[in-house]
């Protein structure tokens, strides 16, 4: 039963079915043709896989997210960053890191991150001379720190599936990111020395105090949310509607640039992305415990223990599957899938539960910019108009980059606990 719950999952995925019905349709033939329980267990289990209190941050996180989008918030951070390090060789690229790093902080999505930056500093760095390629790719790598910096949704999916504490997930998040955010801005630095990319003027003092004064509103809120769940004044799902409630006052009363009309727009969008998400989650939770009552994470961690007896052989095959896997399924439909498989095992060899979270979560950061599925790939793409295969190209030396930072935070554990030790 188990290799047809595989392979019918696979099968799905090559003609191109939705990530969501594949899982649910899989599942369900399964159980149909296995007669492994009630029928009536399909669309119950669908229902008990949402049915979180953790969960509810998600679709507030993602409202949250577009209301910063629309809400003028983009280009504020955009002329901060730039009064930061546009002057800098390579700067203007730099700028698309250092504000993805912001408005990940704020929006939780790598998707949103890339659209909303994109659509400003892509644009911007092909009038500076910057190569189509390496701008779309800069942009679209640069989007992936929305999954990494807190708060994060594949952070919160993880917790919950890891039965650990999402606050201590977000705050696991910032030392990798960072990282990630630093090599980034080196080989930014380099490319355009090498290609002769200057920066702009260089910003005065009273410059950066301006822009920073018109962009603390959006700088302050991660700062008010991380705050407010580490001080004990809030849980992180109340820290979603706080960060509406935030976005909205912000964006339509202190910006005003949120109007009635577009609010309705903002709301459908939300609406759709929750959706989609909410339905990848049903769906992997259903696959989840289908792959529990065949005992298939049991089999494959009593064969790994008895095969590997190396915890670093271990953790080099565990990040070839997960990154294969981001290439091909999202996000949340691979935690949901590979957390209760590789998670005992990992504890099993000696790994914290938060370190291997993180571990999973870049790797799967990963996935967002490589293709045939990475979403910020194809945003990029519809920015600049050029095609994924020259893209896949363009994006190779950030896959590189990232690789050496996932290898760095899969041996330093330090990295993803110290924090949350504090």
């Amino acid at each position: 039963m188990a290799l047809l719950l595989f392979l019918l999952l696979i099968s799905l995925f090559i003609i191109g079915v939705p990530i969501a019905f594949s899982l649910g349709l899989a599942s369900a033939m399964t159980v149909w043709h296995g007669d492994l329980m009630p029928m009536l267990i399909v669309a119950q289990q669908l229902i008990a896989s949402v049915n979180s209190f953790p969960l509810m941050a998600i679709p507030f996180f993602i409202l949250a997210g577009f209301l910063m989008q629309g809400g003028g918030i983009s280009q504020r951070l955009v002329d901060f960053s730039n009064t930061l390090v546009g002057s800098m060789t390579g700067g203007l690229a730099m700028v698309a890191i250092v504000t993805s790093l912001f408005f990940a902080a704020i929006s939780g999505s790598g998707a949103a991150t890339t659209a909303a930056i994109g659509s400003i500093l892509i644009p911007a760095m092909l009038s500076k001379g910057y190569p189509g390629g390496y701008a779309a790719a800069n942009q679209a790598a640069s989007g992936a720190l929305g999954v990494i910096i807190p708060p994060s949704i594949p952070l919160i999916l993880y917790g919950i599936a890891a039965n650990v504490s999402v606050g201590d997930m977000f705050i696991a998040g910032i030392l990798p990111g960072v990282l990630v955010t630093l090599t980034l801005l080196v080989f930014a630095y380099f490319f355009a020395k090498a290609n002769g990319l200057g920066g702009n003027e260089k910003s005065s003092p009273m410059d950066v105090l301006r822009a920073g004064r018109k962009a603390i509103l959006a700088i302050l809120m991660p700062i008010i949310i991380l705050g407010g769940i580490y001080g004990g004044i809030f849980t992180p799902t109340e820290a979603a509607v706080i960060a509406v409630a935030y976005s909205f006052l912000i964006g339509f009363v202190i910006y005003r640039e949120i109007k009635l009309s577009s609010l309705v727009d903002i709301l459908k969008q939300s609406a759709v992305t929750t959706a989609v998400v909410l339905s990848i989650i049903g769906a992997a939770g259903l696959y989840g415990r289908i792959l529990q009552s065949l005992r298939v994470p049991d089999m494959i961690s009593q064969f790994v223990i008895s095969a590997i007896d190396s915890p670093l052989l271990f953790i080099i095959l565990a990040n070839l599957l997960l990154l294969v896997a981001g290439m091909f399924i999202e996000a949340a439909a691979a935690i949901l899938i590979f957390v209760p498989i590789l998670l005992p095992i990992a504890v099993s060899y000696g790994f914290d539960p938060i370190h291997f979270g993180i571990i999973m979560v870049v790797n799967l950061a990963m996935g967002m910019f490589t293709p045939p599925v990475g979403l910020n790939l194809f945003v990029a793409s519809q920015i600049t108009h050029i095609g994924i295969a020259r893209l896949t190209w363009a994006v190779m030396p950030f896959v590189a980059i990232v690789l050496i930072n996932l290898l760095i935070i899969s041996l330093l554990p330090f990295l993803s606990t110290w924090l949350p030790s504090l």
